[in-house]
């Protein structure tokens, strides 16, 4: 169960990064939302996954998920750039996510 806590964590960081970018292009109060929200309930879950995950394994899952998951959401969501190094560099991350969890 703390794997799932971890995953919805990082799904939730992706949240409130996705409002921080919407709070800093057009302030609302959706977009306040959407940040505020999204990093207590990351944190929440992240809290609960470290009942069971080592520290460091957690929190280099939850960055990992939240670093993937915010640069989708910029490059599929506000046409940020596409380039083969940064998918390059999202499957490296992707990688190392599963080797850490492979080796937990």
């Amino acid at each position: 169960m703390s794997w799932i806590f971890l995953i919805i964590a990082g799904c939730c960081e992706v949240i409130g990064v996705t409002g921080l970018t919407k709070v800093n292009t057009s302030p609302s109060f959706s977009s306040f939302f959407m940040l505020i929200g999204g990093f207590i309930l990351s944190l929440y879950f992240l809290s609960l996954s470290m009942n069971e995950i080592p520290m460091s394994i957690a929190y280099a899952v939850w960055t990992g998920i939240g670093t993937v998951g915010s640069t989708l959401v910029g490059m599929y969501v506000f046409d940020e750039p596409k380039d083969k190094w940064r998918i390059t560099f999202i499957a490296l991350i992707i990688v190392s996510v599963i080797g850490l969890k492979l080796v937990d």
